[in-house]
Formats: C-alpha cells, sequence, structure tokens
C-alpha cells in the first residue's frame, strides 16, 4: 500500500527541509481558519443550487441556439439563476462579455449621460479602468471623449473608505458612484461587504438617485452576502475569476436593478434589443457547471491563501491579508519588495501548472495596463484567476497577488515551488 504523505511527495520534488516542515506545521495551525472557509463555501453551494432549482434549470436549457438567439430559454434561467443569488431584480450571464473591464465598461456607458460625472469612492480603479475613463485628451471612446466628468475621493491611510468625505464629494453632477471591492494592484485592504454597505447607505442619504456600481471582481462569494443586497444598484464580474467556477471558458457577469441591467446589456449588443439578443451556441451548459461548481472552487482557494500566507508570515514576508484575518476576495498580496524576486515567484508558480509549466513567465506591458507585468497561470483558461495564478506589476511595493486554485493542494504544491525557485537564485 502506498503511504506517501504531502510531505513525502515535497521531498521527492527536492523542496528544501525546511520548507517541508514549515509545510506540515502550517496544516495544523491554519485547520481551524480553513475550516471556516469551508463552512462558509457550503452555505453558497446550498444559495447556488437553490438559485438553480428555483430556476427551473433542465437538460433542455442547454441546447444551443444560433443567430439572432432569440427566444433562448436557457439564457434567461441562467439569468434568473444570477438574480436569485445576489438577490437582485435581474441578472446576466453573457459568454459575449469579454471580461470584468468589459461588464464594467457596459454598465459605465449605459448610465452615465454627457455632462454627469462618475465618482470613485475608493480612490484610483485598477489598471485597465482608467483608459475607459480616460483623462484631458479626451481620447476617442472613453467616458472622457463622450463629455462624462471623473473624480475621485482617496481612501483613507488606513486604506479604507472615508465615510465623512462621502457628503463633500456628491456634487451635483454625479450620476454614477462607483466603489471597487478588490485591491487590484495596489496595497490596501480588499473591503468586505459590511464596509461597502456602510458607503452605499452614506451616499443614499445625500444623494437617493444616483446609480451605485460595485466592481465586484474576485469577491463573488466569499462572504456569505453581496453588495446588492445592500443597495448597489449594479456589481458585475468576469467569468474566468470566481462565478465562473473555472468550467467557463470566457464571459461576465452582472447584477442589480432590472433597469440599470437592461441599459448596460444594450451597450453589450444594440439599443432596443440587448436582453433578447445573444445566442449561446451551447454555452449554457458549461456557464451553468461553472455556477454551481464556484463555491467549492472558491473555498479551496479560499484554504490555500490562508495557508499560503502563515507560511509567508513565517519567512518574514508582508502579507495582506494576514493569515487569520477575515476574507472578502480570493487575492492573497505578499509584498516581496524587489521585480527579482516577484519573477522568481511567479516563475514557481507557473511550474505548478497543469498546462504550460516548462513556460517561463516574463515582464510585459500588456493593453490596458501602464506598467510591465508579469503573469504566472498554467491554466486551462486563458488568464483564469480563478485557478491558481500569480501576478505584479514591477512597481512599488513590487508585490505579487496569488490567486485561484481549483484545489487546495494545487495552491499548497504552487506555494512550495515559488519558494524553492526563489531560494534557487539566492533571493530568499
Amino acid at each position: 500500500m502506498n503511504t506517501m504523505t504531502f510531505c513525502d511527495y515535497l521531498r521527492s520534488l527536492r523542496i528544501d527541509g525546511d520548507f517541508v516542515e514549515l509545510a506540515a506545521k502550517a496544516g495544523e495551525v491554519t485547520r481551524e481558519v480553513r475550516e471556516a472557509v469551508r463552512e462558509r463555501a457550503a452555505l453558497n453551494q446550498w444559495k447556488v443550487l437553490e438559485a438553480l432549482q428555483s430556476a427551473g434549470l433542465m437538460e433542455g436549457h442547454f441546447f444551443p441556439t444560433t443567430g439572432y438567439g432569440l427566444g433562448d430559454m436557457g439564457r434567461e434561467v441562467l439569468d434568473e439563476a444570477v438574480a436569485k443569488i445576489f438577490r437582485a431584480e435581474a441578472g446576466c450571464m453573457r459568454w459575449q462579455i469579454a471580461s470584468g473591464t468589459h461588464a464594467l465598461t457596459a454598465a459605465l456607458f449605459g448610465t452615465l449621460a454627457p455632462g454627469k460625472s462618475m465618482l470613485s469612492i475608493t480612490g484610483a480603479p485598477y489598471d485597465t479602468m482608467l483608459p475607459v475613463i480616460g483623462n484631458a485628451d479626451k481620447a476617442p471612446g472613453t467616458l472622457a471623449y463622450w463629455g462624462v466628468g471623473y473624480r475621485e475621493l482617496p481612501l483613507r491611510e488606513d486604506g479604507h473608505i472615508d465615510i465623512g468625505g462621502i457628503a463633500d464629494a456628491l456634487k451635483a453632477d454625479v450620476g454614477l458612484v462607483y466603489l471597487q471591492r478588490s485591491r487590484g494592484y495596489t496595497w490596501r485592504p480588499s473591503l468586505c461587504v459590511k464596509e461597502l454597505a456602510e458607503a452605499i447607505a452614506e451616499v443614499r442619504r445625500h444623494a437617493p438617485e444616483v446609480t451605485v456600481m460595485v466592481d465586484n471582481c474576485y469577491g463573488e462569494m466569499v462572504e456569505l452576502s453581496e453588495p446588492t443586497e445592500f443597495g448597489a444598484d449594479i456589481v458585475g464580474g468576469s467569468l474566468i475569476k470566481n462565478l465562473g467556477g473555472a468550467f467557463a471558458p470566457c464571459g461576465g457577469y452582472l447584477a442589480g436593478k432590472k433597469q440599470v441591467i437592461e441599459r448596460a446589456l444594450e451597450r453589450v449588443i444594440a439599443p432596443g434589443v440587448g436582453v433578447e439578443e445573444g445566442p449561446t451556441l451551447g454555452y449554457n451548459r458549461v456557464l451553468a457547471q461553472g455556477l454551481f461548481m464556484s463555491p467549492n472552487i472558491i473555498g479551496a482557494a479560499l484554504e490555500g491563501a490562508v495557508w499560503s500566507a502563515w507560511i509567508l508570515e513565517q519567512l518574514g514576508f508582508k502579507v495582506s491579508p494576514r493569515w487569520d484575518e477575515p476574507r472578502t476576495d480570493i487575492i492573497q498580496a505578499i509584498c516581496l519588495e524587489s521585480t527579482e524576486r516577484q519573477i522568481a515567484f511567479c516563475r514557481g508558480i507557473q511550474k505548478a501548472g497543469a498546462v504550460d509549466h516548462s513556460a517561463m513567465p516574463e515582464p510585459v506591458v500588456q493593453p490596458g495596463y501602464r506598467d510591465p507585468i508579469i503573469m504566472a497561470g498554467g491554466t486551462f483558461i486563458q488568464g483564469s484567476s480563478i485557478e491558481l495564478s500569480a501576478d505584479g506589476p514591477l512597481r512599488p511595493p513590487y508585490a505579487c497577488y496569488l490567486q485561484g486554485g481549483m484545489s487546495f493542494a494545487h495552491v499548497q504544491l504552487g506555494l512550495m515551488l515559488a519558494l524553492q525557485e526563489m531560494r534557487s537564485q539566492d533571493l530568499l
């Protein structure tokens, strides 16, 4: 009988003994926190199951539609399930939405009219949103080009929302208030639903008619509630992150108020037909399957993040969140203090990939980003960050952002290979 343990396996890969000892210790120390993660995942799993059952998902809903996609009952059932999960008036999943940025862009253009302004109350948005907003040069296609203004309320020094500053920031021209739940590529805490709810309530006190939008990327079903339950008019994100459950090959989702969702979908497709059109081409099965599996996959990723954070803390790295702190997204930020460490860490994560494990990640400037970025991800779906991946821009504080993992075991292996790679280059 084969009695090999995880530590035995690590030794067979020639992982250094002190790392193996840390791996074993981490399993013991983090057990209680990881058990709590699994309990939340189970509750979210039941919520998703109930939504799919209540929407009446059947085998026949997987039949592909082509052309215009008119009358696609499977698409309509998945839209209803998304609405139920987010306890919202409406929802949608569309493979035609190329990314989280695409979903959020559709919502912005569907809501904001010339002469109105977008107010971000969580500081500067994620890198890929900045070209969408535009700036003084009013590049064609941007919000600025169409006469939409932009302002932002900086976060407090501790990285949290300046609730007291919201009232003064809400000028008469503000048409949409924007909140980013996740940290993006900044060294600040991701924001919990409770804090988002407090900010939304403050907005409502001073500007009850303004549209409130939450960039929900990386945060879906990490907690037991969503921003739409506390007044957000629209949330959105990518299906190659949390909600796709590592099954969705592409796509994005939106959930919120019916009218706001309809306007966003008209920007994805066309005015007057946005909700009714959109052939599914047979994707309904994998979208439904990914949605069903997502709480379990999210739970595995979170377990891996907790375990990894404890080990990294023992090695002297600054991490956010710390291993035993509450989590509101799947991202584990690690301050590595040099580009050399960033590159080595990502190359180690790449070696754990099921796909392209022999590839050598190199920093490049990608569309939508202003700095060279190192990205690792031996993923089945290109760019999937619900699968094990790590990335980071080569700029201070020289951090890598570890996220995803279809299994706890995969995250464990990835971290060990990343640490070994750094040590092999005398970077530890």
